[in-house]
C-alpha cells in the first residue's frame, strides 16, 4: 500500500511539474497565437493522432463553449476526405509531442495550399511540424509518468493545460461574459439562470387567481384553493391589482375574526401592495426577492399593475434555479 501512494504522488509531481516548467513558456508565439485565433474569420480546426487527439477533442469544445467556433479533425480521416470540413479562413491547431507524427504531416501541405494559418503545440521544436507551421508553442517534458516512458501521461498533460491558456486567454480578449457562456450552456445551471425569465417559468392566463375586493372571503377560499398557488389575486374593474391574499393571510384573519371572517370582503382582508416582479426579469432574481421577504409566490405585474402571471417558489425548483 506504501508503493502505491508513493507512485501516486510521484506520478502527479512529474506531472505537475510539466505544467509548472509552461509558465516560462507563455512568450510572444503565445500572444501570437491568441492574435492567430482572435482575428480567425472562421474557426479553429484542432487535430492531433492518439491520445493527442483525445486532448484535442477536449480543447476543441473548451473552446467552442467560450465563443470560438471549433472543431476537431482526426487527421488520419483527414487525408481521406474529411480535410473538406475545413476552409481558407480556418486556423489550424496541430498537437504533435514529436511533431513527426506521420497523419498530421500528411495533411500539412493540403492545409499550406488553403493557405491556412497553423498554430502547433509540440515538444520538437525541430520537427516537420514545427517548421511548417507559422507559430508553434513549446509543450515539452522533461520526462512521462509512465515508469517505462512510452505512456503519453505529462506530455498530454502539458498539451491540454496550454490548450486550456490559448481558450481562457482568448475568452479574455474577446470579452466574453457570464451571460455569453450560459448562451452555450442552456442546459447547465449556469445557464439556466442566466438566461431563463419569469415570463418562461410563470402561470398565467385562466391558471391565475384572482377575485375582485368585493368577493366574499369564502369565494376567495375556493379560488384559492381551485388553483392551487398559495394566494389570489385581488383585482379592480380594469384588472389591475389591488393586492392579494395568501394562505397566511388566511389562517391570520380565521385567528382574529373567528367565524366572521368568512363574511367579509376580500378588499378588507387582501395584502395592499404585495411583493411584485416583472415578467422580463431573470428567474434567478425572482428566487432572491423570495428570499429577501420568506415568502414562496410571487405576482408578474407591469409598471402600471396589470397583472401577467404568478410565479411560484415550486417553479423555480423544478427549473433548477434554486
Amino acid at each position: 500500500m506504501n508503493k502505491i501512494i508513493e507512485d501516486a504522488k510521484n506520478i502527479l509531481k512529474i506531472e505537475a511539474d510539466a505544467v509548472r516548467k509552461l509558465i516560462d513558456r507563455v512568450d510572444e508565439s503565445f500572444v501570437q497565437a491568441v492574435h492567430v485565433m482572435y482575428e480567425c474569420r472562421g474557426k479553429v480546426v484542432v487535430t492531433g493522432m492518439g491520445k493527442s487527439g483525445i486532448i484535442g477533442k477536449k480543447i476543441a469544445a473548451t473552446l467552442a463553449s467560450t465563443g470560438t467556433p471549433a472543431l476537431f479533425l482526426n487527421p488520419a480521416e483527414g487525408s481521406h476526405g474529411d480535410i473538406g470540413m475545413v476552409s481558407k479562413d480556418d486556423v489550424i491547431l496541430a498537437i504533435s509531442n514529436s511533431g513527426e507524427t506521420e497523419e498530421v504531416v500528411r495533411i500539412l501541405p493540403t492545409l499550406k495550399r488553403l493557405d491556412m494559418k497553423i498554430i502547433a503545440m509540440t515538444g520538437n521544436f525541430q520537427s516537420v511540424l514545427s517548421k511548417r507551421s507559422d507559430v508553434s508553442l513549446d509543450i515539452s517534458v522533461a520526462e512521462e509518468a509512465c515508469p517505462m516512458g512510452l505512456a503519453p501521461t505529462a506530455s498530454t498533460t502539458a498539451a491540454l493545460a496550454m490548450g486550456d491558456a490559448l481558450a481562457i486567454s482568448l475568452l479574455s480578449k474577446k470579452g466574453f461574459t457570464e451571460e455569453d457562456f450560459a448562451f452555450f450552456h442552456p442546459g447547465g445551471s449556469l445557464g439556466r439562470k442566466l438566461l431563463l425569465t419569469v415570463e418562461d417559468l410563470m402561470h398565467s392566463g385562466d391558471v391565475v387567481p384572482s377575485v375582485d375586493s368585493d368577493t366574499l372571503v369564502k369565494d376567495a377560499i375556493i379560488e384559492i384553493s381551485s388553483k392551487r398557488l398559495g394566494l389570489t389575486t385581488v383585482l379592480d374593474t380594469d384588472n389591475k391589482l389591488l393586492g392579494v391574499i395568501t394562505d397566511g393571510d388566511l389562517r391570520r384573519g380565521l385567528e382574529k375574526w373567528g367565524e366572521d371572517f368568512f363574511s367579509l370582503r376580500a378588499g378588507e382582508v387582501m395584502t395592499h401592495r404585495p411583493k411584485t416582479i416583472r415578467k422580463n426579469m431573470l428567474a434567478a432574481k425572482a428566487v432572491a426577492l423570495m428570499e429577501k421577504y420568506t415568502i414562496t409566490v410571487l405576482v408578474v405585474a407591469e409598471e402600471d399593475h396589470t397583472v401577467d402571471g404568478v410565479i411560484h417558489l415550486h417553479d423555480l425548483l423544478k427549473a433548477g434555479i434554486v
